[in-house]
């Protein structure tokens, strides 16, 4: 099948782009180097085309039921404007995808009407994002659950009407402020309102993937290019997106976790912050097993102490040589200047300062397990 293409593909194209498949959508994985583009979201600011995440969107009298249901967090607590992370788990508590979960106006409420603030007065609505070529099957899912429990509920897979932009770094607040008359500055963190940017009426969420401050824009996929430009920053792509998250230690789809090929639970994964065991949900009774037994591995962060780059797939070992887990994600980081990544042992290994080994090309490199996020974040 062809690959998916962001709405300024061209665009990005014109300006260099290097580009790379990701979730089955052509995306650009870096404009100048991985180096240039991490420097400019952790010194100063960078922009990221991130369209290629899904976009679910959700409304009617039982909108608020179906994602209770069908999410792990405790979405009654969302008034408008608010957002919060939250997993998708199966039946056995097994994390399918991350997503994040935003309370828009109303339905029928127009963005000038409410800028994504106060009490709601009609049918809940809600735009939830989940990774890269997931939407479909993700729109699926929620879909047969709401015929399957008979709820009345609206469910749209609106990915190729939005773009989505990732504006991050210390000075991403200022830029955006600069762009718009609305007030964004004073959006704490998760909080979300409508921005209008030349015109054009953008969700504009204090939120991000990279341990930086900043916001995430969600834009009608038309008016995509007008924004890009309006907020001129260093451009980023999906190289410094990868190496900013595993320094905040953030978790990425399809590698720190799959379904299929490395099924693990929230607990597991270092997120059960996402688990709201109060409320009912598809894998709610098996993770209140899971909590109450405790885990037999858990996510580390750790620095290798030889010279190498940790790598996905390679064995984490102890320091005799015996196989105890798997690298998940690793980078030389730009910030620390230091190789550290993310993998699963068992937890009578996960203690920071646990001496522990990683496989590099055959030869066995000394690590430490090391608290995450590796960096201060936001």
């Amino acid at each position: 099948m062809p690959l998916q293409t962001p709405p300024l593909r061209g665009i990005h194209d014109e300006r260099g782009a290097k580009f790379t498949e990701f979730g089955g959508w052509d995306m650009p994985v870096e404009f100048d180097s991985i180096q240039t583009e991490h420097a400019a979201v952790r010194e100063d600011v960078g922009i990221f085309d991130v369209s290629h995440m899904g976009q679910i969107h959700v409304t009617g009298p039982d909108a608020t039921e179906l994602m209770q249901r069908l999410t792990s967090n405790d979405v009654s607590r969302l008034e408008v404007g608010d957002s919060q992370y939250a997993a998708i788990t199966d039946d056995d508590g097994i994390v399918i995808d991350d997503t994040v979960v935003y309370r828009l106006p109303d339905e029928g409420e127009t963005p000038q009407e409410s800028h994504g603030d106060g009490d709601a007065d009609g049918e809940p609505t809600y735009l939830f994002v989940p990774n890269a070529g997931t939407d479909e099957a993700t729109h699926e899912r929620w879909l047969s659950y709401r015929n399957e429990w008979d709820l009345e509920a609206t469910v749209d897979n609106r990915t190729d009407e939005y773009a989505m932009f990732a504006v991050q770094g210390p000075n991403a607040v200022d830029l955006v402020a600069s762009v718009t008359a609305d007030p964004v500055d004073d959006l704490e963190r998760f909080e979300a309102r409508y921005a209008t940017i030349d015109g054009v009426d953008c969700w504009t969420a204090r939120t991000g993937y990279t341990g930086e401050d900043g916001f995430e824009l969600i834009v009608p996929w038309a008016d995509a290019a007008e924004i890009w430009t309006a907020l001129d920053c260093q451009p980023c792509g999906l190289g410094a997106r990868d190496t900013l998250r595993i320094e905040a230690g953030l978790l990425l789809a399809g590698q720190d976790f799959d379904p299929e090929d490395n099924p693990r639970t929230p607990y597991e994964a270092g997120i059960g912050f996402t688990v709201a065991l109060e409320t009912e949900f598809v894998g709610r009774d098996a993770l209140a097993a899971v909590d109450a037994a405790g885990v037999d591995e858990r996510l580390v962060g750790f620095q290798l102490i030889d010279r190498g780059v940790p790598r996905h797939g390679y064995d984490i070992t102890t320091t005799e040589s015996r196989v105890i887990g798997t690298v998940t994600s690793g980078t030389m980081s730009p910030t620390l200047e230091k190789p550290i990544g993310l993998g699963y042992v068992p937890v009578e290994y996960a203690e920071p300062g646990t001496t522990l080994q990683v496989v590099v090309r055959g030869q066995s490199k000394k690590a430490r397990v090391e608290t995450t996020p590796f960096i201060d974040t936001v």
